[in-house]
């Protein structure tokens, strides 16, 4: 059978779903331009993606490589994702998901793609593109701010001549070539955490920031889940520093779900009974997803801090590893006592339907830039607590960008729950919040833009075309 015009590439996510769900969202993007996506994860992760429409199933293919069968002490059985593990046995996932090298090598050599689209850990797809004669595109999940001050990672292993590791200054001071105004930096005690993890060695045999700066060096374009609309200045910056090309595939804002349309799952019937009942605009949606892991002294001081503010909230809290039961997860009566007030659903909930809602009106959540994008895509106000790896920069960016507020923190990164409550408050009800709000309902003409955003992926899918091996056949 011959091979049609359309482009070919291969997706190659890190098992994470804050980098699965966006690669799966670039796949169904890049497939609405005809584009051929074969899309690697294993079958577990595969089996959790989202339905892809009729009309686009031509056009991905979603191909299952499970690993190979290892020690249950090693990696308990069904667990292929970050989510499935406590964070000290990631290290294990790494180890796995390089086992995955022989089987993609086969896949890609028989399909023999115009492109290999890949996450920070194949590092080893590298050898794979330069063998076959296929170009790679490193995507970034991150924004295009976190990506710039991510340069000195880069910079260290391509000019690598010593084992001396590059000092804390490089993650806590902005990326270079930005406006002196830039604040997007980590703070000593978030930069003391990420240089470990990025520079540190680990089971896997060779570091997170290793793997990231040899795809890096590797690869022929970097695409950035972004848009020049929102940090244009942050893709300057890096395109300044690089001789890579430098690609915003716009923001890939999930699809609104469509009103009207009933809801498959009855027990979701009661949160939106309650939605109804709240004014416009009022309820504080609270969500950490499920890769931030937090303590308990963290979950009862958010909760303590929501009990003060006095304000109408909707908490999607997934049971913690450390609560014995549903009653542990919170603190002894919070439920009772707030129950005029707010709604605790521990578990899976529609979250993108309840953000639909008009009675939410903003967010407490860790910053991740998936949730950023789903968030503003409303114009909802953010009241950012940032925890892990990019987060700390993305609320940096959006306090700079004016559409979000940063809870306070001592310098150990520890928070109260008066500091919880008087950011709430300042973000959603108090006057001096108002500028705040606005920004963010003028954020979501950019953010909800979904045509602008798949002519993104238009300008993507020329400069592919354009900038690929020709093949003879």
């Amino acid at each position: 059978m011959e091979k049609d015009d359309h482009l070919s590439v291969v997706m190659l996510p890190w098992s994470a779903f804050g980098h699965m769900m966006p690669f799966f969202q670039l796949s169904i993007a890049l497939a609405k331009e005809k584009v051929h996506v074969s899309f690697i994860s294993t079958p577990k992760n595969i089996q959790r993606l989202p339905k892809i429409l009729p009309e686009l199933q031509p056009f991905v293919q979603l191909v299952p490589i499970p690993f190979p069968p290892l020690d249950p002490d090693f990696l308990p059985e069904g667990a292929e994702a970050s989510v499935d593990l406590p964070f000290e046995n990631t290290d294990n996932l790494k180890i796995a998901y390089d086992l995955l090298q022989k089987p993609i090598k086969q896949f890609i050599g028989d399909r023999l793609p115009d492109w290999i689209i890949t996450d920070f850990a194949a590092h080893w797809v590298v050898e794979i593109g330069k063998e076959y004669g296929v170009p790679l595109v490193y995507f970034s999940v991150f924004s295009a701010a976190s990506i710039a001050l991510f340069r000195s990672v880069e910079n260290f292993f391509i000019g690598k001549t010593n084992d001396v590791l590059p000092p804390l200054e490089t993650l806590t001071s902005p990326p270079d070539s930005v406006t002196s105004r830039s604040t997007v930096a980590y703070r000593e005690h978030e930069a003391v955490h990420f240089h470990a993890a990025l520079y540190g060695v680990n089971g896997s045999g060779i570091s997170d920031g290793e793997r990231y700066a040899k795809i890096l060096s590797a690869c022929r374009a970097v695409a950035i889940r972004s848009c020049n609309e929102f940090e244009g200045e942050y893709f300057e910056a890096y395109k300044n520093k690089t001789e890579k090309l430098v690609i915003p595939t716009g923001l890939l804002p999930p699809e609104i779900p469509s009103k009207g349309v009933k809801r498959e799952i009855s027990t979701d019937d009661a949160i939106f009974e309650w939605l109804d009942t709240q004014e416009t605009r009022s309820v504080v949606f609270v969500g950490f997803g499920s890769e931030c892991k937090l303590s308990k002294e963290r979950v009862f001081e958010i909760a303590h801090g929501l009990e003060l503010s006095g304000l109408p909230f909707l908490w999607a809290l997934r049971k913690p590893k450390w609560a014995n039961s549903d009653a542990d997860a919170l603190p002894l009566g919070f439920v009772e006592r707030t129950s005029e007030k707010g709604l605790v659903c521990l578990g899976w909930v529609p979250q993108m339907e309840i953000l639909a809602h008009p009675s939410v009106g903003g967010s407490l959540f860790h910053a991740g830039w998936g949730s950023v994008i789903e968030t503003l895509q409303f114009g909802h106000v953010l009241v950012v607590l940032p925890f892990i790896i990019d987060q700390p920069l993305n609320a940096r960016l959006l306090e700079e960008k004016g559409v979000a507020v940063e809870g306070s923190r001592r310098g150990d990164g520890s928070f109260t729950r008066d500091d919880i409550a008087k950011t709430l408050r300042h973000a959603m009800v108090e006057e001096q919040g108002e500028k705040l709000r606005s920004n963010a309902r003028k954020a979501a003409a950019v953010f909800g833009d979904h045509k602008l955003h798949q002519h993104y992926i238009g300008q993507f899918v020329n400069t592919l075309k354009i900038n690929g091996t020709k093949r003879t056949s």
